[in-house]
């Protein structure tokens, strides 16, 4: 998906009702066990970064099901020493810290040989691991080192959560249809010709410029916006973008 059209408004209002909500909250939220809200917060960050560790964990030698274990009870442990906490106090950049966090883990707390039976207790939610299974199966070049898996993984499910978004959002609008024909247009700059799409939605071909233009603009923002929320500052959200760019590059 390209990431190369207008990154969106820097207004500092805008950007700072992007901070209202963001992973490093979560982070909170989820440390908090007191808090109704915990689980339900833990569980949205595993899921948004299940795919990049299991990836990176995959790369790194594990193999599917020594990966899934591994991933599944670092986020428990995490959770059980309340390192959330810890970490949120520190900040920074969110995928910095849980790569750092995970080879910590695998180096010096998690014993394979003692574990107890595959899932077992350190199971804190069900994910579709054939599914994560499949894109790193999908993954190409060998020579690409676990960082740098990660990093791709990372950037594709940043691009996954703005593409659901807006799809969310034209449904929302009865435009499903609408945006299933126009979403190739975010990656490339030519698709159908915009007469037949104008035909076949009952609009002019001028109409059908301006909605993709309209829909270049409103991907840019919400990409700004998922960004923004895996950062402890502004000033890093353009860094961040290219990083992910970079990384849908190698």
């Amino acid at each position: 998906m390209s990431t190369t059209h207008e990154t969106g408004s820097h207004d500092p209002q805008a950007i700072s009702k992007w901070f209202v909500t963001t992973h490093w909250s979560q982070v909170l939220l989820a440390a908090d066990r007191h808090s109704p809200d915990s689980a339900q917060a833990l569980e949205k960050l595993c899921r948004a970064y299940w795919s990049p560790l299991y990836c990176y964990l995959r790369r790194d030698g594990r193999s599917s099901h020594e990966a899934e274990d591994l991933t599944q009870a670092f986020f428990a442990r995490l959770l059980a020493r309340n390192s959330f906490a810890a970490a949120a106090s520190e900040r920074g950049r969110f995928r910095n810290f849980l790569l750092s966090a995970l080879k910590n883990f695998v180096i010096n707390e998690w014993r394979s040989q003692h574990a107890k039976k595959r899932g077992g207790h350190l199971q804190i939610l069900s994910l579709d691991a054939e599914t994560t299974e499949g894109y790193y199966v999908a993954e190409p070049g060998d020579h690409l080192t676990p960082e740098v898996v990660f990093d791709k993984q990372w950037a594709l499910t940043v691009i996954e959560r703005v593409m659901d978004r807006l799809r969310t959002e034209h449904a929302t609008n009865g435009k499903s249809d609408l945006f299933e024909d126009l979403k190739n247009f975010l990656a490339a700059k030519k698709g159908t010709p915009h007469a037949d799409l104008a035909i076949k939605h009952g609009i002019t071909a001028s109409a059908i410029g301006v909605t993709i233009h309209r829909l270049r603009q409103r991907y840019a923002q919400l990409l700004r916006e998922e960004i923004a929320a895996t950062v402890n500052d502004p000033s890093e959200i353009d860094d961040e973008i290219r990083c992910l760019i970079a990384a849908l590059g190698d």
